[in-house]
């Protein structure tokens, strides 16, 4: 979990020119209707409207409407992930005419701005309809940068190691707390522990007045959850306190002093009074450039896949994983889908290389860096179609063979991303494998030197293998080293695809792209940092 990539709302007007008429008496009176269809959703839900403006063919509306956008959800081309459509609609006493549905996607729209998007209207409805986005604005998102401290005893959690504290935050989504914002680093050997300072993310909007019925978002709860931390993910909960942005800002004093409650020990144990307090011992707001603000700049997301053609993929008793039935996704096909589908969004060329491993060539030579399309004069492919087409294609060039060695392509990527240094480029790796990685060390010095670099490195195991190894590459607990030396930031996000497969062959890919692009954003912002 990240624990200062800040939040970014988006705030679109909107005007159309051109409307035809539909009133048989007087001009049309417009109104623009936003619909948003949410992952796992199957119908368009209306989010919100703008004013009704009479006898206009070329409005121009006041009510703007506000988004928040998060990489890993909200760009997805096919069903599963939140799309976003405009109506147009004609509002004449109690009825409504539909005048155009012009489908577009949030990604779109702040990173193309300075392009208008067009509808046109059917045969039947006349003159054509040119909806141009006129104005995008990335709301400023404020970050408190907050030290927290425990001064009364934290009660021990787990008595045969040492104390390992860990905080969670998570801020009210209206009904309930379901999503972590910020995890805190974790802090071992002591019941009393001082965290570094934090950077955390809050929608308190200068300038900008929510409805009333959102209320201010100064007075949202924050949710903060402090854990006993175990390695193998099962934290065991110390206590819970809750609090609000305003109360924050207050900064060091009674008020911001939190016992923290755990509520089963409460109900057995009449005298219990709190297993411990968290103090705020300093507090101070500041602006920081989101990732979407980098993309409306002019940056760019460059992708590349890289495939085990491993012969581990074809072993004895499985499932052939490399296996092409027609309509059917394959485990790699659909990793492909699932990242390519949203990455594609932020490169204007949609010209992504792909590249293969582990592969005996029809010249006999076994390489773990080749293209898939075969000409490495111009190794592109055009879209995830592409893709998907010289991933097929190859199949029948190569034979499977070995061993797992990822540090070429890793290097072949870097190569690229270093000569862009100094660029509005970032690069983004995505490798599928099935096996357990044979060049670890080589890997780690490869990982080590491409964290320098405008990249990152997902990598996405799909099979049954033991994936051990690859957790020792995902830098999110402890960074990346070899020779000495340690990657200056985290560049890789490992999953694992079952995780994600559902029975019958199905896969749920929404959650797929979530988990191995949720870091994406963070990893970039770190790079960004090590420039200033």
């Amino acid at each position: 979990m990240d624990s200062g990539t800040p939040m970014t709302r988006v705030e679109l007007s909107v005007s159309a020119k051109n409307l035809r008429d539909r009133d048989t008496i007087g001009k049309s009176d417009p109104v623009c209707i936003l619909y948003i269809k949410g992952s796992g959703q199957d119908e368009f839900v209306e989010v919100d409207r703008t004013e009704m403006i009479e006898n206009e063919h070329n409005p121009q509306w006041i009510k703007k409407f506000q988004l928040d956008y998060r990489f890993e959800e909200k760009q997805g081309l096919s069903r599963d992930h939140i799309h976003i459509n405009w109506s147009f609609v004609h509002v004449t006493n109690a009825h409504q005419t539909v005048l155009v549905f012009l489908p577009t996607t949030l990604v779109g729209i702040p990173v193309r701005c300075h392009e208008a998007r067009s509808g046109y209207l059917s045969s039947r409805l006349g003159a054509a309809l040119l909806l141009p986005i006129s104005d995008v604005n990335l709301i400023a998102t404020k970050l408190i940068r907050c030290l927290i401290i425990t001064t009364d005893e934290l009660d021990a959690g787990n008595f045969y190691c040492n104390a390992e504290k860990l905080l969670m935050f998570y801020e009210d989504n209206k009904t309930s707390f379901d999503r972590p914002e910020l995890k805190s680093e974790v802090l071992k050997g002591t019941l009393n522990p001082v965290w570094k300072p934090m950077v955390m993310p809050v929608r308190c909007l200068e300038g900008n007045k929510k409805s009333e019925n959102e209320g201010n978002s100064e007075e949202a709860n924050i949710k903060i959850e402090c854990y006993d931390w175990d390695d193998d993910g099962g934290h065991d909960l110390i206590g819970v306190c809750y609090t609000n942005l305003g109360r924050l800002l207050k900064g060091p004093s009674d008020e911001n002093v939190y016992p923290l409650i755990n509520e089963k020990k409460k109900a057995k144990k009449h005298s219990y009074k709190n297993s411990g307090q968290l103090i705020l011992k300093g507090v101070n707001t500041h602006k920081e450039t989101t990732f979407l603000e980098y993309l409306h700049q002019g940056t760019q997301i460059h992708f590349t896949v890289a495939i085990d053609f491993t012969a581990s993929n074809n072993a004895e008793g499985h499932s052939p994983l490399h296996h092409i039935q027609p309509g059917v996704d394959n485990h790699y096909s659909h990793c492909i889908k699932a990242v390519g589908e949203i990455i594609q969004d932020y490169d204007l060329d949609k010209l992504f290389p792909a590249l293969g491993f582990g592969a005996k060539l029809p010249s006999g030579d076994v390489s773990h860096e080749f293209f898939l399309n075969g000409h490495p004069d111009n190794p592109y492919c055009h879209g995830v179609h592409g893709i998907l087409e010289a991933y097929h294609n190859s199949l029948s060039t190569v034979k499977l063979h070995g061993p797992t060695n990822f540090a070429p392509v890793i290097n072949h990527v870097a190569g690229i991303a270093r000569s862009h240094q100094g660029h509005n480029d970032y690069f983004v790796l995505l490798i599928i494998t099935d096996g357990e990685i044979t060049d670890l060390l080589e890997t780690q010095q490869a990982l080590v030197a491409a964290s320098q670099e405008p990249m990152s490195v997902i990598i996405v195991g799909v099979g049954d293998a033991d994936f051990s190894s690859m957790e020792l590459l995902d830098g999110d607990e402890k960074r990346v080293s070899a020779s000495g030396k340690s990657a200056i930031r985290d560049i890789v996000q490992f999953v694992e695809f079952r995780k994600f497969a559902k029975s019958g062959g199905k896969v749920c890919r929404s959650s797929l792209a979530t988990a191995v692009l949720k870091e994406l954003p963070s990893q970039f912002l770190a790079f960004m940092k090590t420039k200033k």
